[in-house]
């Protein structure tokens, strides 16, 4: 038997609406965090730390979205192409990769990046 909601300790119900890229990019952050999507706003919108937890099932979802990744950038034939959504995505999946195998340091193109910005105009 349900409990009243005036018993309940989560009573207000909060609703926004996103964009499509905004949906998929909230999912693929709390898939990978191994939260549900309410837990995982939960803890962003109140600035508490979200702490991966990696599991098969987050293992999984990443495999199968850098399957997903690595499909699209093999039809891809120029640099122009990469959208966006495409980018964000990348980027988001190496920093999760690199956070699950507790590497500290920068990675190579990480590094690569940093010199050709540093570079300046004589």
């Amino acid at each position: 038997m349900p409990c009243p909601n005036s018993a309940r300790e989560r009573s207000v119900t909060i609703g926004f609406r996103v964009t499509p890229e905004q949906a998929r990019r909230i999912d693929l952050m709390a898939r990978a965090s191994g939260m549900t999507k309410q837990d995982y706003l939960y803890k962003r919108a109140l600035e508490e730390e979200v702490v991966v937890k990696p599991d098969v099932r987050v293992y999984k979802m990443l495999r199968d979205e850098m399957a997903r990744v690595y499909r699209e950038l093999r039809l891809i034939r120029s640099a122009d192409e990469v959208d966006e959504g495409l980018a964000w995505t990348i980027d988001f999946l190496a920093r999760e990769f690199s956070a699950m195998r507790g590497e500290a340091e920068p990675s190579d193109v990480e590094r690569e990046d940093a010199l050709i910005f540093g570079m300046s105009r004589r």
